[in-house]
């Protein structure tokens, strides 16, 4: 089992920015692909980003594009994501996922671990 603890979230101004972590430990052996998902009040769940083993694929949706950066350091088994330019409409509650087939597909149904969530809270 693979266990994953997110940090690094907050409250932030609009046009701010913050940098997401997640720590994985457990059965780390293995070729994961890694990512984050979203839950904003009301709305279901959505994909931001996702990082395959290697570094050399990512992903983002195109609501994040051009703003948020995904990378990992798998010596840490750890991900990041670094927002930038945050607006109010990024407030979610973030979730670190991994996926064993490292494949990194932007859907929930593809990752087999979850996080418990960091809350961002964007103020405009």
């Amino acid at each position: 089992q693979v266990q994953l603890v997110e940090s690094g979230g907050g409250l932030v101004q609009a046009g701010g920015s913050l940098r997401l972590s997640c720590a994985a430990s457990g059965r780390t052996a293995g070729y994961y692909a890694m990512g984050w998902f979203r839950q904003a009040p009301g709305k279901e769940r959505e994909f931001v980003a996702a990082i395959r083993w290697s570094g050399s694929r990512t992903s983002y949706a195109a609501a994040v594009k051009g703003r948020f950066t995904i990378s990992r350091d798998n010596a840490k088994n750890t991900v990041y994501l670094q927002m930038n330019s945050l607006q109010p409409e990024a407030t979610a509650v973030y979730y670190c996922v991994a996926d064993s087939l490292d494949l990194g597909r932007p859907k929930a149904s593809g990752y087999d671990h979850w996080g418990q969530g960091t809350q961002v809270t964007v103020s405009s």
